[in-house]
């Protein structure tokens, strides 16, 4: 019984996701009361996934956007098959869906994610790269992550992945075209950003 209250702890003081999102939220939180063991396995992958990530996005392979952007959709696309590996996908899945719940309480908080306030919209961009993600694993369960990192990154370019249609400037567009002025929406969760194939 100490061992699983010693996981548990340690699953509260890691970091799970790139993000400097303050504290897990209670549906993390929850997710880890019933699954002690798996989260003690998210944290030592999150730790050997971290350095691909980071190189990814230091190179500028996809782009540059941590928030809406390819970069955003590999990270989910990359960490939840690495998880998938070692963790019944179903355990996965509820993880990623509490994260994103949690997201709906940073939203109502005033807490950004990097740079930005979480949005609806994010979320479905999550949950439906974490999908991919879960798919990519569940296929390739014996893939070291050098090569699933590589496995992803074809994913995303073939346009399997989804992200935010933005401009030259960064700007994000709603599907008609028009920008989307990130200040006007401060107090809502629903901003019509646009998802598209992440071959765009």
């Amino acid at each position: 019984m100490c061992k699983v209250f010693i996981v548990i702890f340690i699953f509260f003081v890691s970091n799970l996701n790139a993000q400097k999102s303050g504290s897990r939220s209670r549906y993390e939180k929850k997710w880890a009361l019933s699954h002690p063991f798996a989260a003690l396995k998210v944290k030592k992958i999150y730790k050997k996934c971290f350095p691909y990530y980071n190189e990814i996005k230091k190179l500028g392979v996809l782009d540059t956007c941590e928030n809406g952007g390819k970069l955003d959709a590999f990270r989910h696309t990359f960490f939840m098959p690495a998880f998938a590996q070692k963790i019944k996908a179903r355990k996965i899945r509820k993880l990623g869906i509490a994260h994103e719940k949690g997201n709906y309480i940073q939203f109502l908080n005033r807490i950004n994610e990097p740079g930005e306030l979480p949005d609806s919209l994010s979320s479905v961009m999550d949950l439906y790269n974490n999908e991919l993600g879960l798919k990519i694993g569940s296929q390739n369960k014996k893939t070291d992550l050098k090569d699933l990192k590589d496995l992803v990154i074809v994913e995303i370019k073939k346009g399997n992945s989804v992200y935010f249609k933005r401009n030259s400037k960064g700007q994000y567009l709603n599907c008609d075209g028009g920008i989307i002025v990130l200040d006007d929406y401060k107090t809502k969760w629903f901003v019509p950003k646009c998802l598209i194939p992440s071959n765009n």
